[in-house]
Formats: structure tokens, C-alpha cells, sequence
């Protein structure tokens, strides 16, 4: 029994090591752009005043005019969105795939003051998101390469478990704790050993979210787990009914309706609200209500025929939380548990400790097989 464990831990540790240095650039990589990333929001806030806007006694201005206003300011794009939280500024989203762009028209929502025209594929973090995503490639790409080393890496963190697995309770006293005192080679044996098992439960997380948005074959596989074996439910857009858009002439911008409907139906309300411009004739409007303002997966989104204002149900994941199922609400907390926002800003702190080992791993994982093999081409001569 024991020389079947023996040839396992081999095994498992020749996979460790060529997989660990197949991988290593990558996820040392997204381990850092990670770091970067941990508190995004955060440094936003502190390092861009104009996303906020002080609070008046006095009601805002309708998403429509605020959209005629940031289309001055920025002519020949559709916008995408119009959206309004107590305190911030009014951010005109302008969003396409093809031709490419992204910008965001931040406003006073109150005087419709412009505050910012904003290139975001000139923001440092879009930047970096771009590089976390896709390496600066094309998507098709990039995505598959950076999702492959995570699949490598969700491998490594396994079997990085089954290496580290005691032989005996003597031996598990030395594998808890780092000899700071030692020399620097047990050093750095301590901190890929202890530190990787530590956050190796932060790590697993992390990686298995990531591979959700990297790979659709893995994402569809989590939600047949969670939901008990139901299929993935696909996202389907909501349309019109074109035939009323003559009788819609002349009413008040369905937009506004939706908005003064929506803010009705919230009083005293302080969280987001984000109203879709519709991309066509045959577009319904949707409307993102999302109570808490630093995580996404809580939001209501409501979908509306754009002539008749009626409410259209949906029966995928991003209708009414509501109505979602545990496998829907899975899905959508996908985001929130891979930047740790979902345990608010403890998670973050987290998250950024957890990218920050992950990163160090393939460096002092290196060092570790470096050393032994110099030492073994040192015996052998």
C-alpha cells in the first residue's frame, strides 16, 4: 500500500512541477494584475472626484435630457446606458462591439454640469482588466490561453494539496508554520509550502470563478452541478412589439416613464439605478436596480416593451433575484466571489493577500526545482 502511495506522490508531483513551469509566467501574471485590481473601486474613488456629485434638495435630471447632454459632448456614438446613485455623479455609458468603443460621460446630475468625457480604453484599470482578461490580445486569443494556465493552475492547487499532506503527526508540526531563522532555502521551501496551503482554500475560489468566465464548457458545468442537473439558461433578448410605435409618437420618452416609475416605487432609495437605451426599434428597455452598490449579484433587472411600458418576464439568471434559483444566484455571484467583494471589504483584503501568494508561487516554486537540480548536477559530476 505504502509503494502505491509512493508512485502516486511521484506521479503527482512530476505533473505538479511540468504543469507549474508550463504555467508559471501566466499565473504569476494574473496573480499581480490581480493585486491591482483588488481594490479598483477603491483608489477610483479616492483618485477620481468626478465621479461624485453633492447631494441637492432638488430632483434630477430625466436620463433622456441627461443623455441629450453627454451626446453633445460626445457626438456620433449610441449610448448604452443612463445611470443615477445618491452622491455620484451620473455616468452616460457609451458601449459597442463593433465598431469597438467605450466611454463614459460622467454628469451632475442635479445641473447637468458635465464633469468628465472619458476614454475608458485610455483608464489605467480598464487597462490592466484587459490584460487580466485576454493578455492585450484578441479575445479569442488571449481568453483561452490565460483560461488554460487558470486549468492548470486549479490542477496545481489540488495536487500542491496532496504533496503537502503530512506523512505522520511529526511531520506536520514543520509543515504549519515558516523558520524565519533558517537558511534562505527552507525559507523559500516554507513560503511556497505554508503559504500555499494557507490561501490554497482563498485560491481554489478564485480560480474556479475565473475558469467559469473563462471557458462556457466549465461555466455550463458549475450550474448543472449547483442547479442538480438542469441545464445552463441561456440568455435571451427581450424585443418590442414594433406594431405599437406609431401610437407611441409623442408621448414622454419611455426612458423617463420607466426611471419616475422605478424611483416611485423606492422611496428613500440610495442604491443604483441604471436605465439601458435601447439598441433599436425592436430593443427593450431594461432597468438595473442594485441595492448594494459594491457587488453586483443582488440587482433586479426588469425588462420593458419600449411602446407599450409593459413588463416582460425572463427566464434567465438575470431577471428578479427573486425569482432566481440557487444555481442562478451561483451564477451570478460569480463576479462578487472572484474579487472577494462578496464578503465586502474583508474579502477584498483577502482576495488581494491570495493574488498576491499566487503570484509569489511559480516564483518560489522556480526556485525550489532550480535548486535541487543544480544540486543534483553538483552530485552526479
Amino acid at each position: 500500500m505504502s509503494n502505491k502511495k509512493n508512485k502516486f506522490k511521484y506521479w503527482t508531483g512530476q505533473l505538479h512541477l511540468w504543469l507549474g513551469l508550463l504555467s508559471g509566467l501566466f499565473v504569476c501574471f494574473l496573480g499581480i494584475t490581480g493585486c491591482i485590481l483588488a481594490f479598483e473601486h477603491e483608489i477610483e474613488n479616492i483618485t477620481q472626484p468626478y465621479r461624485f456629485a453633492k447631494v441637492e434638495q432638488r430632483a434630477k435630471i430625466a436620463p433622456s435630457e441627461l443623455k441629450k447632454i453627454a451626446d453633445k459632448a460626445l457626438p456620433g456614438k449610441h449610448a448604452h446606458s443612463v445611470g443615477y446613485q445618491e452622491g455620484k455623479a451620473s455616468q452616460v455609458v457609451y458601449f459597442a462591439e463593433n465598431p469597438s468603443y467605450y466611454w463614459i460621460v460622467f454628469l451632475n446630475p442635479y445641473t447637468g454640469e458635465v464633469l468628465k468625457v472619458k476614454n475608458m480604453d485610455d483608464d489605467f484599470f480598464r487597462i490592466v482588466i484587459m490584460g487580466h482578461y485576454y493578455l492585450w490580445l484578441p479575445p479569442n486569443i488571449g481568453q483561452p490561453i490565460l483560461a488554460t494556465a487558470t486549468l492548470m493552475f486549479l490542477f496545481l492547487l489540488i495536487s500542491g494539496l496532496v504533496l503537502w499532506w503530512p506523512k505522520n503527526k511529526a511531520a506536520s508540526k514543520k509543515r504549519f508554520s515558516i523558520k524565519w531563522n533558517a537558511k534562505w532555502k527552507r525559507v523559500n521551501y516554507d513560503l511556497h509550502n505554508v503559504l500555499g496551503f494557507y490561501m490554497t482554500w482563498v485560491l481554489i475560489f478564485i480560480a474556479i470563478t475565473g475558469l467559469v468566465m473563462g471557458f462556457q464548457w466549465f461555466a455550463k458545468s458549475v450550474y448543472w452541478i449547483s442547479s442538480g442537473g438542469e441545464p445552463m439558461k441561456q440568455f435571451v433578448e427581450s424585443y418590442s412589439d414594433t406594431s405599437l410605435l406609431n401610437a407611441a409618437k409623442g408621448k414622454k420618452p419611455a426612458m423617463d416613464v420607466l426611471w419616475a416609475k422605478t424611483l416611485n416605487g423606492l422611496p428613500g432609495y440610495t442604491g443604483g439605478i441604471e436605465v439601458h437605451v435601447p439598441e433599436n426599434a425592436k430593443s427593450a428597455i431594461e432597468v438595473a436596480i442594485n441595492p448594494d452598490t459594491e457587488t453586483y449579484w443582488k440587482a433586479d433587472y426588469l425588462y420593458y416593451d419600449q411602446y407599450s411600458l409593459k413588463e416582460m418576464e425572463v427566464s434567465h439568471s438575470y431577471g428578479k433575484l427573486k425569482n432566481a434559483s440557487v444555481a442562478d444566484k451561483i451564477t451570478r455571484m460569480n463576479y462578487d466571489i472572484h474579487i472577494g467583494a462578496i464578503a465586502g471589504l474583508p474579502g477584498k483584503i483577502i482576495a488581494f493577500l491570495a493574488s498576491l501568494i499566487a503570484a509569489s508561487l511559480p516564483i518560489t516554486g522556480f526556485i525550489i526545482w532550480y535548486g535541487r537540480k543544480k544540486k543534483k548536477a553538483v552530485t552526479s559530476k
